[in-house]
């Protein structure tokens, strides 16, 4: 298995689902168990979960840094 792969799944399906972020938020094991269609050894299904959870804080919080550098950037003359 390409946990890897497995993690973008269901990064992605957090990103895109309102309904299966809270899912996940709530109960992780079946909400990954639910993407990936089948019931994996509990080391397995952790280790998605992290890697999850570690690559959403990690998107959101360049999208804040990314706002935050356009705003610092406006007040040197913007983006040219």
């Amino acid at each position: 298995m390409d946990i890897k792969a497995k993690i973008e799944e269901v990064v992605n399906k957090v990103k895109s689902d309102k309904n299966f972020a809270e899912k996940f938020q709530k109960e992780p094991v079946k909400a990954v168990e639910e993407v990936l269609g089948v019931d994996l050894p509990d080391d397995q299904v952790n280790g998605i979960i992290d890697g999850v959870k570690a690559k959403v804080n990690l998107d959101s919080i360049g999208d804040k840094l990314g706002g935050v550098a356009d705003k610092i950037g406006g007040l040197f003359g913007g983006n040219k």
